[in-house]
């Protein structure tokens, strides 16, 4: 094995989740999503990708999955000004990380090395 290709997160509203995360958190969508896997949404950010797939989100146990970004306090003050609640950054090792949630209630951590 030699990275993680994708993550997949369950969204009650695929168009509330898709324009969140492509004007939101500038991913890009891909047009490489097949159209016979029913309601749902590939996006691509940096080599990786996103699937969104519609359905009823589970409980919140911890789940959450991080972006890296190169000025965390900037991406913080950006979201804020924006109208999003994102926690303070915090230290983690020898990283910060701060979080947010997506329309669904999906935990994003945005992780500063």
């Amino acid at each position: 094995m030699t990275a993680i290709h994708h993550v997949a997160v369950v969204v009650d509203d695929l168009e509330a989740a898709v324009g969140f995360y492509t004007r939101v958190l500038g991913f890009r969508l891909s047009e490489a999503r097949p159209g016979n896997l029913g309601p749902g949404a590939w996006l691509d950010v940096g080599d990786q990708q996103l699937h969104l797939v519609a359905g009823a989100p589970g409980p919140s146990r911890g789940q959450h999955f991080a972006v890296l970004v190169d000025d965390l306090d900037a991406e913080v003050r950006r979201l804020r000004d924006s109208g999003f609640e994102v926690s303070d950054p915090a230290p983690v090792g020898a990283a910060r990380q701060s979080f947010l949630a997506d329309p669904s209630g999906n935990a994003i951590e945005l992780h500063e090395k």
